[in-house]
């Protein structure tokens, strides 16, 4: 079976406070690109939402950073011939600090709970029971959210995470 993959690229600068109630900020881009092993005349499954970002600046006195959630990404895939799975997986080599996604408004398949994206992770079932009838495609809203602590430090200290998340739709 043809195998679909999309690279979604983020990058997490997270922020350590510098004073009481005060942090750094923690900026996340997103560049969402599209990477085929085949060409084919529809493409199997694809990231839209263009380039996003998103910052933590905030905390509450005597609390860790406020996380910060983005729902702006959807990812759209089509049916195949057997059930089908999408997962997702992630590389970013120096990772310092979390970020995780979920699915949410899944019109085909069942969603799974958070994943955390972890530098060198597996694939992980991420939408699973995609059925070979109904509708050719489905969709999701992809749902990140970036976190940190302040013991993480912050993304001058410690350098922007750049994750290069990857989804693949496959047999079940």
């Amino acid at each position: 079976m043809r195998q679909k993959q999309s690279d979604l690229k983020e990058q997490s600068p997270r922020g350590r406070g510098t004073g009481a109630g005060v942090t750094s900020a923690i900026v996340i881009s997103i560049a969402c690109m599209i990477a085929s092993a085949s060409v084919v005349s529809a493409q199997e499954i694809s990231v839209t939402g263009g380039n996003q970002t998103l910052a933590i600046t905030t905390a509450t006195l005597g609390s860790e950073p406020i996380p910060v959630v983005n729902a702006v990404t959807s990812l759209t895939y089509r049916k195949q011939s057997v059930t089908a799975k999408v997962t997702v997986s992630t590389s970013c080599p120096g990772q310092s600090f979390m970020l995780s996604v979920v699915a949410i408004s899944v019109t085909k398949g069942v969603a799974a709970p958070a994943v955390t994206l972890t530098n060198g992770m597996p694939g992980i079932d991420f939408i699973t029971g995609i059925p070979k009838t109904g509708p050719a495609t489905g969709t999701a809203t992809l749902q990140y959210t970036a976190s940190a602590t302040f013991s993480q430090g912050n993304s001058v200290e410690e350098g922007n995470d750049v994750h290069t998340v990857t989804y693949t739709i496959m047999a079940q």
